[in-house]
């Protein structure tokens, strides 16, 4: 059974491989999420915007479009049901920008996208902890990844967020 996983998996992320060279491939808005409160949720929608997938909202007026995804992947720290996660970030936090339903970031299983941006990036830029951030370019195409520890106001991701903004 270890063996078919392992070929099976294997099998996957050649596939990925290859829809991610694909020449005619849209990068980022060949992806898609379900949104947690139900339906639906292609990147696609948001063709000729920066997206940053996770945190902050204060570039909205210039096109940025925060996508949320939560993630139980590291040390449980998101054990809750999609409603009770939706219910704690608006309330909490008056998060307005979309969320996904909770997937697997790292690993063999993660989610199509995350699987996608570390092909392009390369493993050392895989998500190892909550609050990983992935920009990506008006083209679809991925600009850099950043850790947990780039906090969402730092001069290093609000440099970036800058520059793809101002790039048509």
């Amino acid at each position: 059974m270890r063996t078919l996983l392992t070929l099976l998996s294997a099998a996957i992320m050649l596939a990925m491989a290859h829809f991610s060279t694909c020449a005619e491939s849209d990068g980022a808005f060949d992806y898609e999420f379900d949104a947690i409160e139900g339906g639906k949720l292609p990147l696609a929608q948001w063709r000729g915007k920066a997206l940053l997938v996770v945190n902050t909202e204060r570039y909205r007026e210039r096109g940025l479009v925060v996508i949320g995804v939560p993630s139980n992947d590291f040390g449980e720290q998101e054990p809750k049901a999609e409603a009770a996660i939706q219910a704690f970030c608006k309330g909490a936090y008056n998060v307005t920008f979309p969320l996904t339903t909770k997937v697997a970031v790292s690993g063999a299983r993660a989610h199509p996208f995350y699987l996608w941006a570390r092909e392009a990036l390369g493993a050392a830029s895989a998500p190892r902890w909550n609050f990983h951030k992935y920009l990506v370019g008006r083209d679809g195409k991925l600009i850099a990844g950043y850790g947990s520890r780039v906090e969402p106001f730092s001069s290093e991701l609000t440099k970036a967020i800058d520059a793809a903004l101002a790039a048509h």
